[in-house]
C-alpha cells in the first residue's frame, strides 16, 4: 500500500516515510553507560529503567514513527518491571519486528549522540555494527556521530547523554513478498 494524498490536482503518491526520535537522560554514578548496546567504559550512565541506552531509544522512536505506530513509552513503558534493566537492542528488535509486520523495511538510520565525555570516535564502529545487527540492517546503512555540548547545557556540563536520531522506511505493496 503507498501512502498517497492529494496536492492540488496532482496525486502525491511515495511509498518513503521518516521519523524522528530523540531521547536524553541524566547521567548518575554506580550505572554503566551504554551507547548503541556498547558498554562504554565511564564513572557515570543514564539514569533509567532499561539499560538507558539514549542512542536506541533515540532510534526506536524515530522508527515508530515513521511508520505512525506511537512511540517507546506505548511499547516499552518505565512502570512495567518487564523492561527493567533490559537491553535496549531488544526494543531495536521488537520495533524492527513491528516495522516487518506493519509492511515497512527500513533504509536507513542516521543518529548522533551528544556528551561531553568520554569520548565516544573509538567506540562508533561497534555501536553502527549493533545497532545494524539488532536492526537486520548492513553496518552501511546505520550513521552514528558524536558531538560534545562545548560547555552549553546539561550535555555540555556533562550532567546528561541526549541522542537524535532520523530513520527513512519504505512501505511495500506487497508485505508478504
Amino acid at each position: 500500500m503507498k501512502t498517497s494524498k492529494q496536492a492540488g490536482n496532482r496525486q502525491v503518491v511515495s511509498p518513503l516515510r521518516t521519523g524522528l526520535g530523540n531521547d536524553l537522560h541524566r547521567l548518575i554514578a554506580g550505572r554503566k553507560l551504554v551507547l548503541g548496546g556498547v558498554h562504554v567504559p565511564f564513572a557515570k550512565g543514564p539514569a533509567g529503567h532499561s539499560d538507558g541506552d539514549a542512542l536506541a531509544h533515540a532510534i526506536c522512536d524515530a522508527l515508530l514513527g515513521a511508520a505512525a505506530l506511537g512511540d517507546i513509552g506505548r511499547h516499552f513503558p518505565n512502570t512495567s518491571p518487564q523492561w527493567r534493566g533490559v537491553s535496549s537492542l531488544v526494543f531495536l528488535r521488537q520495533v524492527r519486528d513491528l516495522l516487518r509486520n506493519a509492511g515497512y523495511a527500513i533504509v536507513n538510520i542516521d543518529a548522533t549522540v551528544g556528551l561531553e565525555r568520554p569520548k565516544l570516535a573509538a567506540h562508533i564502529p561497534r555501536m553502527q555494527e549493533k545497532l545494524a545487527e539488532a536492526l537486520g540492517l548492513n553496518a552501511g546503512q546505520v550513521s552514528v556521530k558524536a558531538k560534545t555540548g562545548e560547555g552549553v547545557d546539561a550535555v555540555g556540563r556533562g550532567e546528561a547523554v541526549r541522542a537524535d536520531a532520523v530513520a527513512l522506511i519504505v512501505k511495500f505493496d506487497n508485505p508478504s513478498s
